[in-house]
């Protein structure tokens, strides 16, 4: 079999694109110029890079059309205060004596319903700062708490990285959630577990005062007023598993949000509140297309095989490129959706061929990509790092940790495969 490109031109083209993020640019222009550069040392010539690049990007379109009619759930339950609203709850009904658990579970449960991981962990942060603060806990605990409950409602949600996995295995978006709710608790467990170590450890900034945020519960929704988007979502979603019914993301997700407008009372503000939920996925819809032209790259050379032929001289058998890929992919981007897109869309075919199932292979993959995918290249690290005012060097300590919760979730991922 013949390719367009080389291992190594892939490579370089990858490596230019990360060395670009670091340095500050853009990361879709970074993504489109590594993929450039790539295609072209990769031995493509112009016309043929240039045309894989593109090929690349429009199959990212059905992906970032669904991702941009996810905003308007996000934006509604921002604005509306109903995300704020459900953690408050949770913290609320677990109390200070589970205020760990109560931290990590509000976060999962707010990414798990359709806001974004940084938002969830934004979102939480005031709340979790003031019981963490009463309960006598650093930052680094509040902080790894947020981020691994995060983590573990991001691979069970129908945000952009599960749309992008799902799209590029063609499995259903509802299976993939499902298939990593088990991967999603084992990552709870080892948050808390981690986290309330973290508690215990000497030496740790600590919560003061001028952390804390004033917040006016007052204009806050009811508990119910609040649920009943995500709730209208789970059900639209879950009809297909259960029913044969297809509803499709493109119409659950938007829908699940003017759910939320009505039931909170907010139908006035539906048009804004949506414009500021589109806000903030434009942002990742853009991402998107960058990583397609450089997932075309890669998809195009002759990297997937030459890895394959690397496994088997290892030995090792080929779904673990499911796994691994993920991992690579988000480190080297610093993006749980991007790293989870350039794998899912460069080696779908390769371990589609070798039989690992389609919605397993998309499971591993999603899971892998919250292992390192929030080094300092990335805007997440900086997000959550400043969610509790945290220094550099702080934040930089948690990544052991949350690495941690990501490859719990990925071995669990693997083993629930290998039965």
């Amino acid at each position: 079999m013949t390719y367009d490109f080389t291992t190594l031109g892939a490579i370089i083209g990858l490596a230019i694109a990360i060395f670009m993020i670091i340095k500050k640019i853009h990361p879709a222009y970074s993504l489109i110029a590594g993929a450039l550069i790539g295609g072209i040392i990769g031995g493509g010539g112009l016309t043929t890079t240039v045309n894989t690049m593109v090929t690349g990007a429009q199959g990212m379109m059905s992906s970032v059309l669904r991702i941009l009619t996810s905003g308007i759930l996000a934006g509604m339950l921002i604005k509306t205060g109903s995300a704020e609203k459900i953690a408050d709850i949770i913290v609320q009904k677990l109390g200070e004596k589970r205020a760990v658990a109560a931290i990590a579970i509000a976060t999962m449960i707010i990414c798990a319903v359709g806001v974004f991981v940084d938002i969830s962990v934004i979102t939480v942060a005031p709340i979790a700062l003031a019981i963490g603060k009463k309960a006598g806990f650093n930052k680094a605990s509040v902080l790894l708490a947020m981020i691994g409950g995060g983590k573990a409602g991001n691979i069970i949600s129908p945000n952009p990285n599960t749309i992008a996995a799902s799209e590029a295995f063609g499995v259903d978006l509802t299976a993939l959630m499902i298939k990593n709710v088990v991967p999603a608790l084992f990552a709870l467990v080892a948050t808390i577990v981690l986290a309330t170590i973290l508690t215990k450890k000497t030496g740790k900034t600590m919560i003061s005062d001028a952390d804390l945020e004033k917040r006016e519960n007052s204009n806050l929704p009811s508990f119910l007023a609040a649920i009943a988007g995500p709730v209208v979502v789970v059900c639209l979603l879950a009809l297909r598993p259960l029913f044969g019914i297809s509803v499709d993301p493109l119409i659950a997700l938007p829908l699940g949000g003017i759910v939320c407008s009505f039931a909170t009372r907010n139908i006035k503000n539906t048009i804004s509140y949506a414009e500021f939920g589109l806000s903030k996925v434009i942002g990742v819809s853009i991402l998107l297309i960058g990583t397609g032209t450089l997932a075309g790259i890669i998809k195009a050379s002759a990297l997937q095989v030459d890895v394959i032929n690397i496994l088997e001289v290892l030995n090792m058998p080929a779904f673990i490129l499911a796994p691994l890929s993920g991992i690579l992919m988000a480190g080297a981007t610093a993006s749980t959706t991007a790293g989870a897109t350039v794998a899912s869309q460069t080696f779908s075919g390769v371990l589609l061929e070798k039989g690992v199932s389609a919605v397993s292979a998309a499971a591993m993959i999603h899971a892998g990509a919250t292992v390192i995918d929030s080094l300092p290249h990335g805007s997440f690290f900086h997000a959550t790092g400043g969610s509790v005012n945290m220094t550099i060097k702080e934040r930089l300590a948690i990544i052991p940790y949350e690495a941690c919760v990501g490859l719990t979730s990925t071995i669990v991922s693997v083993i629930i495969y290998l039965i």
